[in-house]
């Protein structure tokens, strides 16, 4: 008699997520509004409809509810202390591309906010520095390589990461190698860390998603249209050329450990 456990549901609902991933894929190739004019930033559109398609479903059917029932269980000050210990991660990578970009004020402020959280905030669960008022800067490779005179490229939606651009997802390798967290050596401390900050992550925009799917024509390209503008505002420092606009993140940071 064999005792080992059988894979097979899990081998069945992979196949069956996979499944979802083409047909969703095969629908987004159908999926372009009739008679709309395309965007010479998403010449992928077609792709990127059934990209976000499947993103979606992967996130109604895992992320959302397990999202939600952390926010549900979880108090709201470990939450917060979650958020801040990953936000000073996010701003020693943020403290190294300040540097990268030549923008010395806002290194000294990122570094300062890591001396300050990991020393007297507790390794970051406290967040000291913002109460010090040491602003936070936050950046990334993606951003860095738009100062050094990068074009952006065309919109694209990825795997489960979902809205970046072709230099955005060019500079994730170097986003991976620069994040503190990947240097965990106990593979479930890492691999646990990470999933944590994925669910905290999450419910931060529980409201978010809810209210632009209920209130946007078409969630696509209001996203689409977010996330662009939303980096040019971040690559110039929340003040882009011709706009007095900003598109500011919630408190923490969603750089991925």
């Amino acid at each position: 008699m064999n005792d080992k456990p059988s894979h097979a549901p899990h081998v069945r609902a992979l196949s069956a997520l996979l499944a979802a991933g083409a047909l969703s894929l095969a629908a987004g190739c159908a999926s372009v509004p009739p008679h709309s004019t395309p965007d010479p930033r998403d010449p992928f559109e077609s792709y990127n409809r059934g990209m976000t398609r499947f993103n979606d479903a992967v996130d109604d059917a895992v992320l959302k509810p397990v999202a939600t029932g952390y926010k549900a269980v979880v108090p709201s000050f470990i939450r917060t202390g979650v958020g801040n210990f990953f936000a000073n991660l996010g701003d020693a990578w943020s403290m190294v591309n300040n540097a990268l970009q030549g923008k010395g004020e806002h290194f000294g402020d990122s570094m300062g906010r890591v001396m300050v959280n990991s020393f007297i905030g507790i390794g970051g669960l406290f967040d000291v520095a913002t109460e010090a008022g040491i602003p936070r800067h936050r950046e990334d490779f993606g951003q860095t390589l738009a100062v050094w005179g990068v074009p952006s490229g065309p919109y694209l939606v990825l795997p489960l990461l979902g809205s970046s651009t072709v230099r955005d997802t060019a500079a994730l390798p170097v986003d991976s190698k620069g994040n503190p967290w990947r240097y965990v050596h106990d593979v479930r401390w890492r691999n646990s860390g990470t999933a944590l900050f994925l669910v905290d992550t999450r419910s931060r925009f529980l409201d978010a998603g809810d209210l632009i799917n209920d209130a946007a024509l078409d969630p696509y390209t209001f996203k689409r249209d977010f996330y662009l503008q939303k980096r040019n505002s971040d690559i110039y420092d929340g003040y882009p050329p011709d706009s007095g606009e900003r598109y500011d993140l919630p408190e923490g940071d969603t750089s991925a450990p």
